[in-house]
């Protein structure tokens, strides 16, 4: 991983303001904290990105993706509210954020998006992704153009995307098993509604929360995993079926979009089953005030939205890098006494 400016004020004890002035030939620093500085860069075998100082100098305007899927849910509309917030704010200083808003999580439209992006000569890309290798494949292929890639709110692990921002899935998916095993102190069933089979994110929920509550919670029963696909009359009348079939059915656990369908044919069948669920969306405020979920899991889809832009620009234009390749957002537990 290349040294950032940070890396060496960081060694040099000084304000990484300092160390570009130093880098840059800008004056102003003193002469022994500036022979310091220059050589902690030579010792740790410092780069400047020459592309983006550049740029930075010639106020270049720099084009840059942002791709986002299932545009039709709550949460990825926050996501696409906090882009668009930061595009307009970062346009004045050289950056021009190009977001493409896609419906539902589709491969094929997904890698059409991705190629006509790289068509229109994007130098970033930031992307909401189906978890599968044609996708991977495709984020690398941008990658060997010389295209940074960032990951939001579902991650691909598998390629080498430059960083992830977005909850941390599978601790989201054993703070669910916790939730759950504080409900069900005696055991009972649980039932899970996830979304997308090829979201990397959503099938972790699941996959840590069955393993958690395998290992703290033996007693209770789960039932077959059943996807909706983010759709609420989906996730209706899966709950329905389920509530007929199992008269003891005690919890629902939604990994990401459906669980007002869920609460509906609670409703409907005059049943107290819980539910936990995903993102502080208006619908799941109205829910949780009117007691019809339990806990709301918050992952800050506003952030999502506003840091990837930001991180590429830092990248492309001042040349620093992530301080990490997976920038969680915070995981909130939310419930009807503190929204």
């Amino acid at each position: 991983m290349a040294v950032t400016l940070r890396q060496i004020a960081e060694l040099a004890g000084v304000s990484r303001g300092t160390v570009d002035r130093v880098m840059n030939n800008r004056g102003h620093v003193n002469e022994e904290v500036e022979a310091r500085v220059r050589q902690i860069a030579a010792e740790l075998g410092y780069e400047p990105n020459q592309a983006g100082r550049a740029l930075a100098r010639a106020k270049v305007s720099v084009k840059i993706g942002f791709l986002i899927q299932s545009v039709e849910t709550p949460t990825m509309q926050t996501v696409a509210e906090g882009a668009e917030e930061a595009a307009a704010k970062l346009r004045s200083r050289g950056l021009d954020v190009v977001i493409r808003k896609l419906e539902s999580l589709g491969e094929q439209q997904e890698l059409d998006a991705i190629e006509a992006l790289v068509k229109e000569g994007i130098k970033g890309l930031a992307i909401t992704p189906s978890d599968s290798p044609e996708i991977y494949a495709a984020l690398d292929r941008v990658v060997d153009l010389g295209i940074p890639v960032i990951t939001v709110n579902g991650d691909a692990p598998r390629s080498r995307r430059m960083c992830f921002v977005g909850m941390d899935n599978e601790q989201g998916g054993r703070t669910a098993a916790g939730l759950v095993r504080s409900m069900l102190p005696a055991g009972g069933k649980v039932l899970t509604l996830s979304a997308y089979p090829n979201n990397h994110g959503h099938r972790a929920r699941y996959v840590s929360f069955a393993e958690e509550m395998a290992k703290i919670a033996p007693d209770i029963q789960l039932l077959p995993l059943q996807h909706c696909f983010n759709r609420d009359d989906y996730a209706y009348e899966l709950t329905l079926r389920a509530l007929e079939e199992h008269e003891d059915l005690d919890v629902i656990y939604v990994t990401a979009h459906g669980q007002h369908g869920a609460c509906e044919a609670i409703e409907k069948m005059g049943r107290k089953v819980r539910v936990v669920a995903y993102d502080l969306t208006p619908q799941n405020r109205i829910d949780l005030t009117e007691n019809k979920i339990e806990f709301v899991i918050d992952q800050n889809a506003r952030v999502q939205g506003t840091q990837p832009p930001q991180l590429l620009y830092e990248y492309l234009i001042e040349g620093k890098q992530p301080t990490c390749s997976q920038m969680y957002t915070d995981i909130l537990i939310k419930t009807r006494y503190n929204i």
